[in-house]
Parts: C-alpha cells; structure tokens; sequence
C-alpha cells in the first residue's frame, strides 16, 4: 500500500459511518492508531473515562438512554479485565455495547512470549461475560468483522459484543472500503414468531376477564403494541428493568409494583397473565416463592426462557415488540374485561403506592421531592442503595424506558458513571444520579471525567456513613453483627471544594427540593450529600429467604 490509510481509520470512518458522535474509553499502548484516527477526524467525541470499568457503564447506560450503539475502548489484558463488571451489567440491561479493545501483535498472540500487557486467552475471557466475542485477524476481514459484531450488538436480544484488533493489524496500510459510504448493518426484522403460536396465545388471551400484562426488560421497547391492550382493558405490571414500556400514569399501569401483599391479593383475581420479554427473576419474586396468577404464557425470543423460572401454560418463541403487536391485532373486538376492573385497577394502584410510602418512616416524603425538583422528563439514574431498592425503583412516574437506569445485576458503584453516560445521551434532559455513600467512593474517580466534560449531572450521595443493605441483611440473619460495614470516607463537601463544583447539604427532606433544584441549575456536575444520619434510620425493609437460617 502507498498510502498512509490505516485499520485504525477504518475503524474511526466504521463508527462515523454508523451515526456514532459519543465513545468512551481509556487510551493505551494498544488501542492509539485507532484512537488516534478519531482525534484527527474530530468528528467523534471521546470521553477520558478513569478507569475501564467506568467507561463501560457510560457506554451501557449512553445506549440504554439514546436507543443506539453505546461503543467502549479498552486496552488489551488488563484494561480489557477493567471492563468486565460493566461488560457483565450491560448484558444483564440488554444495551447495544460494542466494545473494541487492542491485543499484542498477531505474532505473540497465545504464545506466552510476555509481551506487555499479554494475558491467557483474552477473546475467552471477553466471551464469557459478551452475547459474542469477535478477534480480527487479519487487515482484509476488519470490517466485515466490525460489521457483524455492531449487528450482534443491536439484535435482539441486545446486548455487549467484543471485538480484538492486534495493534499490528491497526497500524496496516489499506486501500479506503468504498462500501463505508451509504453503510447499513443488516440487522433482521423483529420476528413476531410462529403465526399459530400466535393464534393460540390470542385464544387463549381472548378469553380472559382480569387479564394481566407483565413487561421484562425484553419488552420495554414495545410501546405501541402495550399501548394497544392496555386500552383494550389489560392491566400492565412491569420489572424493574421494563419500567415505562408506556407512561406510568397510564390508568391501567401498575409499574414496577410487582411484589408486595397487595399485589398478591390482586394476583389471586387474575385470571390470565401474560409475560413479554421478562424472566420473572428471583431478585423481584423472592427467589421465586411469590405467588403469581395461576394461568400463565409468556413471550420472549430466547426459546431457552421457557419454564426457567416459573412455568408457563403457553410459551411463544419471538421478539417481544413484534410478537405482542400481533397479538393485539389478534384481540381487537375480542376482549372483554370485567366492567369494573378499569376502576379496580386505578383504585388498586392508589391503594398500593400508600401502603408503600407507610413503610418509609421519616423517608415518606423524599421521593416527591425529587420529583418535584426533577420534573416528568428528566433522566433517573441510580446505584444499588437502600432508598432505590425501595423506592427508587418504584415511586418517581417515569414516562418512557430511557429515563430509567439503574443497574439490573444489583452491584453497588456503577451509579455515578452510568450518570455521567446518560447525560452524554439526555439532549437538553436533567439527569440526577442517587448514589449511596458506598457506592460512591468505589469509583469516586470518575466525578474528574464529569468535571473535565463539564457533563450536567446532579449527583446526591444518600450518605449513611456505611453499607446500609448490608446492615440490614446482619440485623435480619446474623444477630445485629455489623462486621465490615462501616466506611470511612473523605467529607464530600471537601471533595466537592476540591473537584471545583457546587455543594448542598440536606439535613432534614424539607431541605431536599431546594437543594436539589440548585444543584440541577447549575450548568455543569453538582453535588448533594443527605445527611442519613440526621434524617433518622431508614426503616428494614430486608426479609430473608425461605431458606435463609439466623445465626
């Protein structure tokens, strides 16, 4: 080759070529020729993140708020194992993640000669914890490589795909691919599924009078065909990942509310429960002892879900979306809801979000601050902390699925850089993050990539001085013994001083919406901190198992 157009371009023109303006990562000794070729094209931006594993939840949460490629670059071995925890959240959350990482030249690839940064089968390693896992290798078949892991990426079921370059396949000189111009990845059509299949399921729906829809992360897309039964008289429940499949104030949404007493008295009425997109996981069903309607089918693209959790009378192999839209097509002028159970429902869900707000103690108020200060569009981000596992995953109305972002595999720490990706991703949205004073300080470095992108994010730390859950869980199982839970940590006040940002401090929830509405009009990253232990203790809301012992 003359000229002086390399791989490493190909994959700066790639990504150009799909639309893609915001990419996260680290640069390293074997991943500059191509990052090097962005920096040149300036025509992408390139968000430093500290730390591989903070750059990989801002890719996942980027792609869960935007709806498109959310796209990470690691360096090879270590950096690439930096990744691996949000490699491992962005496939519990189904993102779109493509994440690109270097390798040692082709010529020291699985030889143990110790080159730098060499470690034992990467692409298995990345393999485990991707949907796929892809190794360039060789200059010819780069973008046909990198075209089908970005279709990987965005099929259904969505999720993180790998892809290795060796740095000498980046420095190659090649001829610019013609076909970079006018660029579509061939991704199917959603498959709706077996059209008899189909048929059966709607027979067997038709037929119901107190019929309930639950919505899984696989079918927080599937607005329009949800919006369809809804109106037809079927209730809507959602998991917490598929919150805000439609709009939460929809009369028939019951939202995340799928667990709790009055729930389950509800259930015991239903006579048809339909699953779409939803693995009924042990998290949200008490390790699968609650008890769920009687009659039940479900739809989800993965054949394999079929009776892993909880049986099913019917199971329908296909894409949520597509699959539930047939169905609705199949029910118009069929169904015929009991008379009252409209009014039921409505009455039901106020019952419900006042039975739960009774259990937060002096913590009662706190979510309709934030929603106040808030509003109905901004973007609701959240670490692992005990006001999101109760509340926060329940009570702020969201109104579409972008705005709620948490992380699904239930790890503390990935809260604050979720945020900072969501906000990349917000186009003019607030975007609040409510972390606890664990999880913020485990990646605590990642407020510099906000302060140097100057990302308008509104960070509150709900500080109890501790692992709160964990505390919980001693009290619940093992006799109070709160071994390991107390943190020491630096004054986020200084912190926030030393990071040049605003700060509040909230002592009393009276205090929160003001606090809070400054913090969010501040053009820039700000920090809250809730005092916790000036608040009062947040109420237990741990109960253990069926086959948990105390000791």
């Amino acid at each position: 080759m003359t000229g002086t157009y390399t791989v490493g371009d190909l994959v700066a023109d790639f990504l150009h070529a799909l639309g893609v303006e915001t990419v996260f990562g680290i640069v390293s000794v074997h991943n500059i020729p191509m990052l090097d070729a962005i920096g040149r094209g300036n025509a992408i931006r390139f968000v430093m993140a500290r730390g591989e594993m903070g750059g990989a939840h801002m890719a996942d949460a980027y792609a869960r708020v935007s709806g498109n490629l959310g796209v990470l670059f690691t360096s090879t071995g270590p950096g690439a194992a930096n990744a691996v925890p949000g490699l491992v959240e962005a496939r519990f959350g189904g993102a779109p993640l493509l994440h690109i990482t270097g390798q040692t030249q082709t010529a020291d690839i699985d030889t143990g000669h110790g080159a730098v940064h060499d470690v034992p089968d990467q692409l298995g390693m990345l393999a485990s914890v991707s949907k796929k896992a892809f190794r360039v290798r060789s200059a010819d078949e780069a973008l046909g490589t990198l075209i089908e892991a970005a279709t990987a990426a965005l099929a259904p079921p969505m999720g993180p795909v790998s892809v290795e370059i060796p740095i000498d396949i980046q420095r190659t000189r090649i001829d610019r691919p013609a076909d970079l111009e006018g660029l579509v990845l061939p991704i199917p059509p959603a498959w709706a599924g077996d059209a008899g299949s189909l048929d059966r399921l709607a027979d067997a729906v038709a037929g119901a009078k107190r019929p309930l829809l639950w919505c899984g992360n696989g079918a927080r897309h599937a607005r329009a065909a949800v919006e369809r039964l809804a109106d037809m008289g079927i209730a809507v429940v959602t998991s917490g990942a598929g919150r805000a499949v439609i709009p939460e104030t929809h009369p028939m949404m019951l939202g995340a509310f799928h667990a709790g007493p009055v729930v389950e008295a509800f259930y015991e009425t239903v006579d048809m429960m339909v699953v779409a997109g939803g693995r009924l996981r042990g998290h949200e069903t008490r390790d699968l002892s609650m008890k769920l309607p009687e009659t039940r089918v479900q739809i989800d693209i993965d054949p394999a879900a079929r009776g892993r959790t909880y049986t099913t009378d019917l199971f329908h192999t296909g894409e949520a979306g597509a699959a539930l839209s047939a169905i609705a097509d199949r029910l118009e002028g069929r169904l015929a809801v009991e008379d009252s159970y409209r009014a039921e429902i409505a009455d039901l869900k106020t019952r419900i979000v006042e039975t739960f707000r009774d259990t937060l103690g002096p913590y009662r108020d706190v979510p309709d601050a934030f929603a106040r200060a808030m509003g109905p569009d901004a973007l609701w981000v959240r670490d692992v902390t005990l006001n999101n596992t109760t509340w926060g995953n329940r009570l702020l109305p969201l109104k579409e699925p972008g705005q709620n972002v948490y992380p699904i595999g239930a790890a503390i720490g990935p809260g604050l850089a979720m945020g900072i990706g969501a906000a990349f991703a917000a186009e003019g949205r607030k975007t609040v993050v409510m972390t606890g004073d664990g999880g913020f300080f485990l990646n605590v470095g990642e407020l510099w990539t906000a302060v140097q992108e100057n990302v308008q994010v509104a960070i509150v730390v709900m500080n109890d001085k501790g692992y709160g859950v964990i505390k919980h869980i001693q009290d619940a199982l093992y006799g109070g013994r709160h071994f390991f839970g107390d943190l020491k940590a630096p004054s986020l006040e200084g912190l926030a001083e030393l990071a040049g940002i605003p700060f509040g401090r909230v002592s009393a929830v009276g205090e929160l919406e003001g606090a809070l509405r400054q913090a969010l009009d501040h053009h820039g990253p700000a920090l809250v901190e809730v005092d916790m232990t000036a608040i009062g203790p947040y109420p237990p809301y741990y109960k253990p198992p069926p086959y948990a012992q105390k000791g």
